[in-house]
């Protein structure tokens, strides 16, 4: 299924709220940001920026080539030296005050993030918020980052364990939070001493980019670097470059396995932080109401275009009708809008044409597969790429959708008997990212989480992320931790010096 016009019902409980815009959004300058300015890229070609919520062009931004990584990397080796030496207070003044930039420009961020997104009000500002805080959090982190003290561990001998960045960090971000993914990396990194070179995605780079010119002043040249292009040519060259010192990227399995294979070459460390298939374990004791408004905010939130969505349920077969039924009627008020609609716009569109093809064509697998849609389903008319919130149900355990990552609003049921059940079926998928329990047994609410093989398990809630807690999973989620003082740890090093007093 590749066109709306397949897809459509005959009747829908759902319509695109469209009244209202975002005001002109104000777009960073063309070109490549390298050793602290946006330069001419050496690639003529170009990349279409679309509005997804009106199919409009926006702008275009460099298509990069080898040449412009390969420049963005010798500006990070260059400055390097001189930002590992500066002391943590140096650094997270820095921070501080980019914190304090992206602070004053929060309107003009989340315009236009919500322009290149379709992402509506509510998400745009939590972005920027969570962005925010990431800087803050992590210009705090900076100064208490500590090592084992020195001590003697050997005969007259005494040993001392130094923290020291990495050197030069290559980053690649996904499209569905554009500004906070990279701020997510872009803050520890330079935390823990580090420069670094980013590719944003192609789809969304302008709030990256807008990052750059709003903080140029404040971070020595060389120290962040900002690449577009495809992944082909600019991801791929970032992860196998030999002045690279470490890779870190937020994207699917397959971006993270080839990312992976590439850096082995020069045998540099990785950072993955990839895909997502989010099991909601509702036992027979659960509050069924705050569960399935749970599955509300944490299964729709941006669409469902999240790597930790709430969209696989597992309910206790005692409770499911009745679970089922309070479900669909929460999602059957979801608001759908275009961004500016409104502040009680929950969904706003898929991220691209292409996306929102592959999404129809998931929900059009699910119907030949017999499985009921109680709610949604469809796309939505008009323009942009819309599509209802979805709910799928009589789904047998080990069918496709209780694997395969949709990366949008749909979200499945399946029953359960027993909690060994529960338990294994949850644990049962190729990804470890996250997942939650819903249970008001003491005993279940310790136990469960700790046999559920995800990175993160909530209990009694989902999709609730703090800067300091740490972010990341198992098995095809990838390895490493975002957030936290865990993060920094990745970005860093351990030296130990030992001194003989023989």
């Amino acid at each position: 299924m590749t066109t709306t016009e397949t897809s459509l019902p005959e009747t829908s409980r759902f319509s695109v709220r469209r009244e209202g815009t975002l005001p002109a959004p104000a777009l960073p300058p063309f070109g490549q940001f390298i050793g602290g300015e946006f330069v001419a890229s050496t690639s003529d070609a170009t990349v279409d920026v679309v509005n997804p919520a009106t199919e409009e062009v926006i702008t275009q931004v460099p298509a990069g080539s080898l040449e412009d990584v390969d420049a963005a990397v010798a500006a990070a080796v260059a400055a390097k030296a001189e930002w590992a030496v500066k002391t943590p207070k140096d650094r997270s003044a820095v921070l501080l005050r980019i914190a304090d930039i992206v602070e004053a420009n929060r309107e003009i961020l989340e315009n236009l993030e919500a322009a290149n997104t379709g992402k509506p009000s509510a998400v745009a500002e939590d972005d920027i918020s969570s962005a925010i805080d990431t800087f803050r959090f992590s210009a705090g982190a900076a100064r208490a980052f500590t090592a084992l003290g020195a001590g003697d561990y050997a005969d007259n001998h005494t040993s001392v364990v130094f923290r020291e960045p990495v050197g030069v960090v290559g980053v690649i971000t996904p499209w569905n939070y554009p500004l906070l993914m990279a701020v997510w990396k872009i803050a520890p990194i330079l935390a823990a001493g580090n420069t670094l070179v980013l590719k944003p995605s192609e789809q969304t780079p302008l709030t990256t980019l807008k990052l750059a010119e709003l903080i140029a002043a404040e971070v020595p040249a060389g120290v962040v670097n900002i690449v577009t292009g495809p992944g082909r040519v600019v991801g791929n060259r970032l992860s196998e470059h030999p002045d690279v010192d470490l890779v870190a990227i937020t994207g699917s399995v397959g971006s993270g396995q080839k990312v992976a294979a590439n850096a082995a070459s020069t045998v540099k460390r990785v950072h993955l932080e990839l895909g997502g298939k989010a099991p909601v374990v509702v036992f027979d004791d659960a509050d069924l109401e705050e569960a399935a408004k749970g599955v509300r905010s944490a299964g729709f939130w941006n669409g469902g275009q999240e790597c930790g969505s709430a969209c696989r349920v597992l309910v206790h077969e005692s409770v499911a009708e009745k679970f089922i039924e309070i479900l669909v009627r929460e999602i059957s008020e979801i608001s759908v809008g275009a961004p500016g609609s409104g502040d009680d716009v929950e969904i706003g569109s898929m991220i691209s044409k292409a996306h929102y093809d592959r999404v129809l064509e998931a929900l059009e697998d699910v119907r030949k597969e017999g499985h009921t849609i109680a709610v949604g389903g469809h796309a939505l008319e008009g323009p942009g790429y819309f599509i209802e919130p979805t709910v799928v149900t009589d789904v047998p355990a080990g069918a496709p959708i209780t694997y395969t990552e949709i990366f949008g609003p749909v979200v499945s049921v399946e029953t359960f008997s027993t909690d060994e059940e529960a338990i294994t079926r949850a644990n049962e998928t190729v990804y470890g990212l996250a997942a939650s329990v819903w249970t008001n047994n003491a005993s279940r609410s310790l136990t469960v989480p700790r046999r559920l093989d995800f990175g993160t398990v909530w209990v009694n809630s989902h999709l609730v992320i703090a800067n300091e807690v740490p972010w990341g999973g198992f098995k095809g989620s990838g390895y490493g931790r975002d957030l936290s003082i865990y993060a920094l740890e990745d970005f860093s090093r351990t030296k130990h010096v030992m001194y003989n007093r023989g």
